[in-house]
């Protein structure tokens, strides 16, 4: 069986610290923490949403 090194990841909202959003990277490939400006609902706004464990 092929073991894929996409992983998923959850995506957390800067502000409010709540899970909003989940990805997939390769971690092979991306070292780094992710950081995305998405829309959090709970904020009502756009902020900075960080890769955060599960």
């Amino acid at each position: 069986m092929h073991m894929s090194q996409e992983r998923l990841i959850k995506l957390a909202c800067g502000t409010c610290k709540r899970i909003n959003y989940w990805s997939s990277k390769n971690k092979k490939l991306v070292t780094k923490k992710i950081e995305l400006k998405k829309f959090c609902k709970w904020c009502r706004k756009q902020t900075k949403h960080k890769e955060v464990k599960k």
